[in-house]
């Protein structure tokens, strides 16, 4: 409700921006006695305006008060001295500036707000996202969620458990080579690939998007793991054979380290990628 509310008052303070300043304009331009003088004070109003826009409302209420002393002076000066009598465009010009300041510092405010839910909007996007958006898999936060289930059911049902954790090898050599639309669809390509190299029942996981690196979480034991590793890197060489050597014209290998879950040296969810990270060091 709070979020419409803004939206409202920022609406309504730009209509009103628009429709004092084509007030300004018409009264500066209706009047060809004081056209000059009326021009001058309109660009002094609006050179006001654009200043508390880019500072804030205490700048412009100083900037009006300072325009309100000088002028109100001047104006004094010419009824009293000069003996010119008080028209409309005196009064006019005492009021206005600051009602158009005024209007300038409330859309200012209102935009502001609207910034700072976005921004909120935002972080909390992506503390509750759970899918990494150019592959649509599960990502980081959601392996914590599921590893800690899966953990537990191992643990209570003595069912194997084992994450393999796997990346490209020479990743930030390749990486350079090819445009980011390749690499984007180079990730979801290898994604597809290994969702084809496991069961229903397990699970693939996005782990890191800036230096690429899947997660999967098998119900399995360490030899069950090794055939999923063996089949991954037999698709890779397929595929390098066949499809990425004319859409890419690279040859990609995978560094892949398997652990199964042991409830006594992986205690939690991050342990349990440390320990998958260890093993990959081995395949070289």
């Amino acid at each position: 409700m709070k979020r419409y509310q803004n939206s409202l008052l920022s609406d309504a303070a730009f209509i009103l921006l628009f429709i004092v300043c084509f007030i300004h304009v018409v009264f500066a331009a209706g009047d060809p006695n004081h056209y000059l003088f009326n021009m001058i004070l309109l660009n002094v109003s609006f050179l006001i305006a654009v200043m508390t826009y880019f500072t804030n409302i205490t700048v412009g209420l100083i900037l009006n008060i300072v325009f309100i002393f000088g002028y109100g002076t001047y104006t004094i000066y010419q009824t009293v001295v000069v003996g010119e009598p008080l028209q409309s465009y005196h009064y006019y010009w005492l009021i206005m500036t600051p009602v158009l300041t005024a209007i300038v510092s409330l859309l200012t405010a209102s935009s502001k707000r609207l910034q700072q839910e976005a921004v909120q909007l935002q972080k909390r996007n992506a503390s509750l996202a759970t899918l990494d958006e150019r592959t649509n898999l599960k990502n980081s936060l959601s392996f914590q969620s599921d590893a800690t289930i899966f953990m537990a059911l191992s643990n209570r049902y003595d069912i194997p458990l084992t994450l393999l954790v796997m990346t490209v090898k020479h990743w930030d050599e390749l990486s350079r080579m090819i445009s980011q639309a390749q690499i984007t669809e180079m990730i979801y390509d290898i994604s597809r690939m290994s969702e084809t190299s496991i069961r229903m029942n397990d699970s693939l996981y996005m782990l890191n998007t800036d230096h690429p690196t899947w997660g999967l979480l098998l119900f399995t034991d360490q030899d069950g793991a090794n055939v999923v590793v063996q089949r991954l890197k037999e698709k890779v060489e397929s595929f390098n054979t066949i499809e990425f050597s004319g859409k890419y014209k690279l040859d990609m290998k995978l560094t892949i380290g398997a652990i199964q879950y042991n409830s006594q040296e992986i205690p939690t969810p991050l342990d349990f990628i440390v320990k998958a990270r260890q093993k990959m060091e081995y395949d070289v």
